[in-house]
Formats: structure tokens, C-alpha cells, sequence
């Protein structure tokens, strides 16, 4: 665990980063008047390899989903279509 200062933390942004990121520290303290007020931690990469088509199959429409799209392009663009 590693604690600075508001300055030193602004500063040494990029740097906390770096020993968050590669494990020298496991989280940053960061303080206002020597008093503790925010946790830096790392955060590990997010699987998304899968989220796209994660709700086929689960999304359920009405057939006549399409009917009233004349009438709301109407709405949208005039009578002069």
C-alpha cells in the first residue's frame, strides 16, 4: 500500500498507474490534509469477447413491430414524403 498527497498524486498520476498496473502496489491512499479520502486500486481488464449477440434468442417482438413507421416519418419529416 502506497499513500500521497493530493499534489503528489496529480503530479504522479501516470506513475501510480504504472505500479498499480504491474503489481509494485495494491492500491494508492490518496489524502487531503493528511487525512485519508479516495482508494486508487487496480482494476483487471474486462472479458468482452463475448458480448456481442449475448441476447439472441432472448429478445422477443411483435410481428407488427414495422406497422405506424410511415405515419411516425410523417411526424418527423412532413406530410411530403
Amino acid at each position: 500500500m502506497c499513500q500521497v498527497n493530493v499534489l503528489e498524486a496529480k503530479t504522479n498520476f501516470s506513475k501510480l498507474l504504472m505500479l498499480l498496473e504491474t503489481k509494485q502496489e495494491s492500491e494508492v491512499i490518496i489524502c487531503k490534509n493528511n487525512k485519508p479520502v479516495a482508494k486508487l486500486t487496480y482494476m483487471p481488464p474486462v472479458d468482452t469477447s463475448r458480448s456481442l449477440g449475448i441476447a439472441k434468442g432472448k429478445l422477443i417482438y411483435p410481428d407488427d413491430i414495422n406497422d405506424g413507421d410511415e405515419e411516425i416519418a410523417k411526424m418527423f419529416y412532413g406530410e411530403d414524403l
